[in-house]
């Protein structure tokens, strides 16, 4: 109840770090504070990234509607300039712009550059380093990232093979992506199925 009070309140007030220690916030509520709170160009609709998501520059940096970010690094500016200056007597400046479109995830550990446009309807893939813009319905992975395929590919082979999997009518019947009643029915029905040797 208390916990429930104090989120409520730094909501309301803004207080972040009082925000994310006791509200423990879902990504999706973590965005929707940052959107009405945070220092960022702009937010859309339907956003979800936590707390520990590393953003550099949050005032160049524009999210479109259903963006989500995983445990990634969004950097807004070059971090040698300071020591460039100092090395060689100059006044030099490197920042840029990230600006993600709608529907775009980016995965664990991915780093996206400054100056770079990404999406609509893309995915960058877990530990990929992103330094050129990424294409609408565009998958890209490596270091450094490249193209490797077609985002709507991927959806046509997902609904394919959730049709095969012995859970695939839970999956039809979820609201959105997490349905905490069928939950636990869905894990106990995957497990089943990975270690079929040990039940």
């Amino acid at each position: 109840m208390i916990k429930k009070l104090v989120k409520k309140i730094a909501f309301s007030k803004g207080y972040r770090k009082l925000y994310v220690k006791f509200g423990k916030p879902s990504g999706e509520e973590f965005a929707r504070f940052e959107k009405k709170w945070g220092r960022f160009y702009s937010i859309g609709d339907d956003c979800a990234f936590w707390p520990f998501t590393n953003i550099t520059d949050p005032e160049y940096t524009s999210l479109g509607n259903n963006v989500m970010l995983s445990a990634c690094t969004l950097l807004g500016h070059d971090g040698s300039i300071s020591m460039l200056n100092r090395a060689f007597s100059k006044k030099l400046d490197r920042v840029g712009k990230i600006d993600i479109k709608d529907n775009v995830f980016i995965g664990h550990g991915a780093i996206i550059l400054p100056n770079v446009t990404i999406g609509p309807n893309a995915i960058v893939a877990a530990g990929a380093v992103v330094s050129k813009d990424v294409a609408e319905n565009s998958i890209v992975a490596g270091v450094p990232a490249r193209h490797i395929g077609m985002v709507s590919d991927l959806v046509r082979r997902l609904e394919d093979e959730t049709n095969q999997l012995p859970w695939s009518s839970l999956i039809k019947k979820r609201e959105g992506s997490y349905d905490a009643d069928l939950e636990p029915t869905l894990i106990a029905m995957r497990v089943k199925s990975f270690f079929p040797d040990d039940h």
